[in-house]
């Protein structure tokens, strides 16, 4: 693993708009009271014209970002998963997704490692509801790397873009220097013969841990991360169900819906595999510390390996 220091995919957001903001114009950023939190503070210092406060107005703000968009501007609305996914549902649906038009969404403080702020800010389902959007890209990415990376593919690309990002500090793991981020492409993190386990965002990291308490119990695990859930690489997935012929998928939010369910999709219409979801069982989140709750659903390495030799039993 690297020895570069871990960072919240929500503090590589912040860094990204503003290494564009230097480049792009026509970047603008919208917030809804928390440019604190979102660390969108950071691009309104250095740009303060192109930086938009909306208030806590959500659904206001998202119409806002859908006019600037038609006026030649990229805008990225910015806020927490909760409020962009679901306070925002209609607005993003009626008034980005319907005409299809080039806002990115900026969703910080995803899934249940929010921690402390509970069950009301633990957005468990804001995969589920954008990529059931028509047109929309949904992307989670594993680490600061890959989050910054993402966020400079969804200004380029043409069309509606939903960015996960979380609170918690998390290790770097794709800090090699062959490391290329394309949205719809997955990752081969670690080759294995005998499962494949697909994760996304915070659990990547968790997940090839958890490979490596497999390998001291004789299971040789392939580990694919899979940071756009929309597109989907149904190429590697299946090659994947091809090759192992069991297949896991791990992820920070509702088994229902998410990464688990896409993943279903693919094998199910094109080659059935076994498939188990590992994720959050159709539960509301509660409020405790970040890495504890990951513990207690069973979401970090050691909860990831035990299920795996469970299931293989």
């Amino acid at each position: 693993m690297s020895e570069l220091k871990p960072m919240a995919t929500r503090e590589s957001y912040g860094n990204a708009l503003l290494e564009l903001g230097k480049e792009q114009e026509n970047l603008i950023v919208l917030d809804a009271d928390l440019a604190a939190a979102t660390k969108t503070g950071v691009f309104r210092k250095a740009f303060p014209d192109r930086h938009i406060d909306c208030g806590i107005a959500e659904a206001n703000m998202t119409g806002v970002a859908a006019g600037l968009s038609t006026c030649g501007f990229v805008p990225f609305i910015s806020t927490f998963a909760m409020f962009a996914a679901g306070r925002s549902y209609e607005q993003v649906r009626n008034s980005i997704g319907y005409p299809h038009l080039n806002v990115k969404i900026g969703a910080t403080h995803a899934g249940i490692s929010v921690g402390e702020d509970g069950a009301s800010h633990q957005c468990l389902e804001d995969i589920a509801l954008m990529r059931a959007i028509p047109g929309m890209v949904v992307i989670n990415p594993a680490d600061d790397v890959e989050a910054r990376a993402a966020v400079h593919a969804a200004y380029a690309y043409d069309g509606p873009v939903y960015l996960r990002f979380g609170r918690l500090a998390i290790p770097v793991i794709n800090d090699s220097p062959d490391y290329k981020f394309e949205i719809g492409k997955g990752v081969l993190l670690r080759d294995g013969k005998d499962v494949t386990l697909i994760a996304t965002g915070l659990c990547v990291y968790e997940t090839l841990c958890a490979a490596d308490m497999l390998s001291e119990k004789g299971i040789d695990a392939q580990v694919i991360n899979i940071h756009t859930i929309k597109p989907i690489d149904e190429d590697m997935i299946l090659a994947a169900a091809e090759k192992t012929g069991r297949i896991f998928t791990i992820e920070e939010h509702s088994i229902i819906g998410g990464l688990g369910g896409a993943v279903a999709e693919v094998l199910s219409e094109k080659r059935p595999t076994k498939l188990t979801r590992i994720g959050v069982n159709d539960v509301f989140g509660e409020s405790g510390p970040a890495k504890e709750l990951l513990h207690k659903y069973k979401l970090d390495a050691e909860g990831i390996a035990e299920r795996v030799q469970k299931e293989l039993a």
